[in-house]
């Protein structure tokens, strides 16, 4: 039995590492290339970004009293909100009107001052929508009331994936990884994990995951193919990105979709669109894949509606 004593002891690390499942046989049927998905919604919070919110919020120096406020499109935010609440840290969230419902009440339950952004699902880094909401209230008249950890642009955000998600990922394969596959959002996790395997084998290839369009569907997502550096997230460590991959967002829904149906893993969109991009690259390769599934499809039954058939 695990018995803790709060909910950031609940967060992943190597001692206690979130599971892989394999999704073989009626999602892959290509005996010589195995995929697994690592399962992030095992996280208290539900999501990936509970390692990176544990790590700002302990990187961020927080004194006389002020809020942290910080722009998020849900998963940070809700990962920062209850871990803010186990610390007895005041927090505001600015969030794009275009996230999910679901993610929009998550944060209302956790006692969070919202502030929503008349902003795109996933908006342009660095200024638009929320983000630039966050500037101006730093900027503004009270600002230095307030303290941003900027998940976009903070080491300490790829820095929690170096020392955990890869870590566990090249425990658990017994350094037989071939392939990583993972999405880029603010690019922490794509950077940190793809530093730690590339450090273990130079072989090992890190693949990125983006929407087709700029214009998605994908929560969490992002395309930065084709973007000037002013509009990427500063943490991306572009030395470490072996190939990228684009997913329209029918893709990504019916492969979700049909993981739910053939094997009854609830995912969401995002992992779908990742899942995708690795069963697409098995065609033509063989060796053993990871795919980051950084949460699951419960902050997403509004967005999946439009996609389930009778």
């Amino acid at each position: 039995m695990r018995v803790y004593e709060n909910l950031v002891d609940l967060i992943s690390d190597p001692e206690n590492p979130t599971p892989l499942l394999a999704v073989n046989g009626s999602i892959n049927s290509k005996e010589d290339y195995q995929i697994y998905l690592k399962l992030e919604r095992f996280n208290p919070c539900g999501s990936i970004k509970d390692r990176t919110a544990l790590n700002l919020l302990e990187g961020t120096e927080i004194k006389n009293g002020k809020t942290i406020v910080e722009p998020s499109s849900g998963n940070t935010g809700i990962a920062l909100a209850s871990i803010a609440n186990a610390m007895g840290i005041p927090l505001e969230i600015a969030i794009p009107s275009g996230a999910p419902e679901e993610k929009k009440v998550l944060l209302k339950l956790l006692g969070v001052n919202l502030w929503e952004a008349d902003d795109d699902l996933c908006p342009l880094y660095p200024n638009e929508g929320a983000r630039g909401l966050v500037k101006g209230m730093l900027a503004g008249k009270g600002g230095e009331d307030y303290v941003s950890p900027n998940q976009y642009e903070n080491p300490l955000n790829a820095m929690a994936h170096y020392k955990s998600t890869g870590p566990e990922i090249w425990k658990q394969t017994e350094g037989k990884i071939n392939y990583f596959f993972a999405g880029f959002g603010t690019c922490g996790t794509i950077s940190g994990v793809g530093k730690y395997l590339k450090e273990q084998n130079p072989d090992v290839k890190i693949i990125g995951v983006e929407p087709k369009s700029r214009n998605h569907n994908l929560a969490g997502m992002k395309k930065i193919s084709n973007l000037p550096d002013e509009l990427i997230p500063n943490i991306l460590n572009r030395d470490v990105i072996d190939d990228i991959v684009e997913v329209e967002d029918d893709q990504a829904y019916q492969t979700a979709i049909d993981l739910a149906r053939k094997t009854g893993i609830l995912m969401g969109p995002t992992t779908g669109a990742v899942l995708f991009s690795a069963l697409k690259h098995s065609k033509e390769n063989q060796g053993l894949a990871v795919v980051i599934a950084p949460d699951d499809a419960f902050k997403y039954v509004s967005l999946f509606a439009d996609y389930l058939k009778d």
